[in-house]
């Protein structure tokens, strides 16, 4: 059983407690006892070493490591693969699978989908298939009012078996847009990115940009994003959930109206995690929480490991 699931935070209060107390509920020595975020660094010492590992030993870790927690969960989790930006899509597979999560969203260091062929981006896709991986989503793709370059990026997302592109369409290449959406028969989801995006800083510029076109075009809503721009993110995941398509799950410490983002770890940060998952439960959310861990300093997986953690202890103490 992974330690994640296995770990009861018996020391949650102990201060609090007399030491008479502290012998009856914990016989062991108390020094012992490990914090939350101790036991949440410890599991992800196994993810430390992955980007260290040969091509064979990486190879075994993957495929020893199973894409599904062994429970169910209440939302569907996945990782945004600019997580692991600087790894190669070996390790980022490898990474994924020690999560025990089934969900990627490729970016384009994993596969460049505006100018990759359509082999190279099939071959990425059934190497994710085989891997026990669903392609959920990818990176940010550009769209431009230009169908060729257009066509391309539809063309590569298809026959990787993308679910969902999340995109961000120039609003004059909206009718291309739509009119590829029904000839690909292809969602997508269109992102936010805060206070510089001069485009789509908010779910609801989004969505009045493409509230009247196909229902198959909706929104990848950026938690962070949207907080840093003075949105409160639980209204609009209930206000668009209709055409919520994917979530990017991350916290931040930046203020309202920052120019530039402060990523930390999830629950180290200013957001309502607890309330946005409460709600996305509450909506009947059917797509992926994607983990978008962009913190720069420090391993990577560490940080993506104890984001993990930490909405997982979320969800299962939620009633």
């Amino acid at each position: 059983m992974s330690i994640f699931n296995s770990v009861r935070w018996p020391a949650i209060g102990l201060a609090a407690r007399s030491p008479a107390r502290q012998k009856r509920f914990f016989p062991m020595p108390t020094a012992n006892i490990m914090t939350r975020r101790e036991v949440l660094r410890t599991a992800a010492l196994g993810a430390f070493s992955l980007p260290l590992l040969s091509s064979v030993g990486r190879a075994a870790a993957a495929a020893a490591a199973p894409a599904t927690p062994a429970r169910p969960e209440r939302l569907r989790l996945g990782i945004a693969s600019y997580s692991l930006r600087n790894l190669s899509l070996d390790d980022a597979i490898a990474t994924v699978k020690t999560l025990r999560i089934s969900n990627i969203a490729l970016f384009k260091n994993h596969c460049a989908w505006e100018t990759a062929s359509v082999e190279e981006c099939r071959t990425v896709g059934e190497k994710l298939k085989a891997a026990g991986l669903t392609l959920t989503g990818s990176g940010v793709v550009n769209l431009t009012n230009d169908e060729t370059k257009c066509r391309k990026a539809f063309e590569n997302v298809k026959a990787a078996g993308m679910l969902t592109m999340v995109c961000k369409p120039e609003i004059a290449a909206l009718p291309l847009v739509e009119k590829l959406v029904k000839e690909f028969d292809q969602k997508l989801a269109i992102h936010n990115h805060g206070p510089e995006d001069k485009m789509y800083p908010t779910p609801e510029v989004a969505w009045n940009a493409i509230k009247s076109l196909d229902a198959r075009i909706g929104l990848c809503i950026d938690v962070g994003h949207t907080a840093r721009f003075g949105d409160d993110v639980v209204t609009s995941i209930k206000k668009y959930s209709a055409r919520l398509f994917d979530v990017h799950m991350k916290d931040s410490i930046a203020i309202v109206g920052a120019q530039k983002d402060v990523p930390i770890e999830v629950g180290a940060g200013r957001l309502d995690v607890r309330g946005m998952l409460r709600a996305l439960i509450d909506v009947k959310y059917q797509g992926v929480v994607a983990f978008e861990y962009e913190k720069v300093a420090g391993n990577p997986v560490i940080g993506l490991a104890e984001s993990v953690g930490y909405v997982r202890g979320l969800l299962a103490g939620m009633s």
